[in-house]
């Protein structure tokens, strides 16, 4: 009789309850992930898909993370929790080198004390005792694999968003895990990176590894796992391959994203016309050009000093009219984020002006040109700071007396957040902490807005939410510029769509 192997790594969870909270946040899941498997966990915002991802890869520990009735198995060893005082505890360390994980905000995964990207994918090596020859040929292939041979030089604290995650999937991958879970991967993934990921992917499934992705979006790539598991409120909801799923219907239900082919800009009669055509500009650039300082890198994976810094934007020069939305699209490191920085005064050109509501904005504080250019950030968590949602909201707005409980409702209602206001913004999964650095900025009532990969984390909900934002705040007159890689999005809002490549802005193929 052929005997079955030990699934590399699987879960019985009868209930896991955060500390102080009275009802589970996952319940009466019995999952298993065997070697050389490809798993997709589909769920929309608030399913339990990334604290489930947390818990399979041993990042949030029963007992001081939560209280969980079950049991967790890895690689044969099955260990039994009771949610009492006597229960075993994981350790992380050891847990970790066998199930590799990417959280859904990939600077999590990092030290953020390496100066390099190559010494950043060393450090666990380095950690583990590996020794230096072994160690440089492990971060060269791995950087190959993850496409960032280019920029085992680069200071990490440089780069794009979908280079920083190209980078927390090479420190997952680099100790050859036979488990690797990842949560929302593809996002801020231009279409290389995703590419390479995809290619990543088949490669460590044929070579034995079980991959789990968690995912808001059915992405293409993902109609090649072997099952599907739909969440809904922290439970299984559906189960099988995607086929199976498809046509059970579940997807729609659950709020997950399912791309639809990319077409051509809508006409003007379909999402209407800009509602200021022949008004002054309400966002200017005039031959805008920037370049960084130069950063000193150290570490013994450079081999010598690096060149100059090359310019990031050249002589940029662009109109945006009140209520018109432009899209700009890019690969990663394009400069797409620079250039947004660009339109609020966190950065200055280095050449060139940009002009706000026709004002010269250059030398202006921040905070001031916050008043007429809202920013929202590729992370909330790099503008979520106060301990509720309402306080969050009402931050910088006291000057508007009484008026400002009205403001801050309004901007909470728009999102669909206002039943949340207590709650800490740190409580709320990914897609409403979005929503909610959206809210933030909406209370202000910019002239411009200026969105950062808006789409990313969003469920089908959010995207409605966020849709419906785009539209109401242009149809008052307000500009909007949006940086992103869904160009199915993008296509379907936007009046424009222009493209960068390597600094320079060039129409849209």
């Amino acid at each position: 009789m052929v005997q079955t192997p030990p699934p590399a790594l699987a879960a019985g969870i009868e209930r896991f309850v955060f500390p102080a909270e009275a009802e589970p946040v996952l319940a009466g899941m019995m999952l298993t992930f065997a070697p050389a498997t490809l798993t997709a966990v589909l769920g929309g915002s608030g399913s339990g898909k990334s604290t489930l991802g947390r818990l399979l890869a041993g990042w949030l520990l029963p007992g001081g993370g939560g209280t969980l009735t079950g049991f967790l198995e890895l690689a044969g060893t099955r260990v039994r929790f009771t949610g009492t005082a006597a229960d075993p505890r994981i350790d992380p360390g050891s847990w970790g080198r066998q199930v590799g994980f990417v959280p859904q905000d990939p600077a999590a995964a990092l030290s953020t004390v390496r100066a390099t990207v190559a010494e950043e994918l060393a450090f666990g090596l380095e950690n583990a005792g590996v020794d230096r020859e072994s160690m440089a040929s492990a971060v060269r292939h791995t950087a190959a694999l993850t496409g960032l041979a280019h920029l085992l030089d680069r200071d990490p604290a440089t780069l794009s968003g979908g280079q920083l995650r190209r980078l927390a999937i090479g420190c997952a991958v680099i100790q050859r895990p036979a488990v690797l879970v990842m949560d929302e991967p593809f996002a801020s993934l231009d279409t290389d990176g995703a590419e390479v990921l995809a290619a990543l992917v088949r490669n460590l499934v044929q070579d034995g590894t079980a991959v789990v992705i968690l995912s808001q979006r059915a992405d293409a790539f993902l109609h090649n796992a072997d099952t599907w598991l739909v969440l809904a409120g922290g439970t299984v909801a559906a189960s099988g391959t995607p086929a199976e799923v498809v046509a059970d219907g579940a997807l729609e239900m659950a709020g997950v994203v399912r791309p639809r082919p990319v077409k051509g800009l809508r006409t003007p009669a379909e999402k209407g016309q800009p509602s200021a055509v022949g008004s002054p500009p309400a966002l200017e650039l005039r031959d805008v050009s920037f370049t960084y300082r130069l950063t000193q890198c150290r570490g013994w994976f450079k081999a010598q000093p690096g060149p100059p810094a090359d310019p990031v934007l050249h002589g940029l020069s662009l109109t945006v009219r009140p209520g018109e939305i432009l899209a700009v699209a890019g690969s990663n490191g394009a400069g797409k984020s620079t250039l947004l920085r660009h339109l609020n005064g966190l950065l200055q050109p280095t050449a060139g002006s940009v002009l706000v509501n026709g004002r010269n904005i250059s030398g202006d504080p921040a905070g001031r040109v916050a008043h007429d250019v809202g920013l929202l950030f590729q992370q909330p968590r790099d503008q979520l700071f106060e301990r509720t949602v309402e306080r969050e909201v009402r931050f910088g707005l006291e000057r508007h007396g009484p008026a400002a409980d009205q403001t801050v409702q309004h901007a909470l209602a728009a999102v669909g957040l206002e039943h949340l206001a207590g709650r800490h913004p740190a409580e709320l999964p990914a897609s409403q902490q979005r929503l909610l650095a959206l809210a933030t900025v909406l209370a202000r009532r910019p002239s411009v807005l200026a969105l950062d990969e808006p789409t990313i984390a969003l469920d089908g909900h959010g995207l409605a939410r966020l849709d419906e934002v785009v539209r109401s705040t242009t149809a008052e007159g307000t500009a909007v510029v949006l940086v992103t890689h869904d160009l199915d999005y993008a296509r379907s809002i936007a009046h424009r769509l222009v493209r960068l490549d390597d600094g320079r802005l060039l129409p849209a193929d």
